[in-house]
């Protein structure tokens, strides 16, 4: 148990902080949603009830849906985009997918490669793009539940002010819903922008997020 908690520490500190920010995100927005509810003469509900509801999945969907296209469009634009001096960016002159020898993929895998490295073929293929893919897919599915989830809270809202519910299609196609979308989605991409851009400049000793602290800022594509 200690090796697998050593060899797993960053994946189980993630998950766990994960679960204290779930929890206190039921917990506040339960708070909130009742102190609004006795705002507006209605009726406090329970917790089970909140994390239930359309107003709960609509606010994890929403920041879940951000977080794996910025992953998406990460993985799959550092296969051709560079940005000199950064550790985030493959060297100037690698762009693209590189060779079958570089990836050791087909006849060239290793005892050591995944088996479907080593196939080729349809399965060689999607295996060699199953990380971008899983990342989008996971947007995709996420994306769909922020707006099946945002249309019932919004209809919930209108009903309450005696105005007509909308369809599906409606709802993703109204400012309601891109206005909570894209306040995600700039603050991902600025994200990912300053973190290639301060990597140039900025070290983070033993981290393989940057170079070695006595790298040269032109350094791309190394990691300390």
């Amino acid at each position: 148990m200690r090796r697998f908690v050593r060899d797993n520490s960053l994946t189980l500190f993630f998950l766990g902080i994960l679960l204290l920010a779930l929890v206190g995100q039921a917990l506040s927005g339960w708070y909130e949603y009742n102190n609004q509810a006795l705002v507006q003469s209605g009726a406090e509900i329970s917790l089970l009830r909140y994390l239930s509801s359309s107003q709960f999945g609509v606010d994890v969907a929403e920041n879940w849906q951000s977080e794996y296209l910025q992953f998406f469009l990460y993985i799959f634009m550092t296969v051709w985009l560079l940005q000199r001096g950064s550790p985030e960016s493959k060297s100037p002159g690698r762009a693209g997918e590189e060779s079958d020898q570089d990836q050791h993929v087909g006849r060239h895998a290793t005892g050591g490669s995944p088996r479907w490295a080593a196939i080729g073929g349809l399965r060689g293929a999607v295996f060699a793009r199953s990380l971008g893919l899983a990342m989008g897919l996971v947007f995709l599915a996420s994306w769909l539940a922020q707006s099946i989830a945002g249309r019932v809270a919004y209809n919930a809202e209108q009903l309450a002010d005696y105005q007509d519910p909308v369809s599906w299609t409606g709802y993703v196609t109204s400012a309601d819903f891109w206005n909570r979308t894209l306040q995600n989605w700039q603050s991902e991409f600025l994200a990912v922008a300053s973190m290639a851009a301060f990597s140039i400049y900025l070290r983070q000793r033993g981290s393989p997020e940057s170079k070695p602290v006595g790298a040269s800022h032109e350094a791309t594509g190394i990691e300390g």
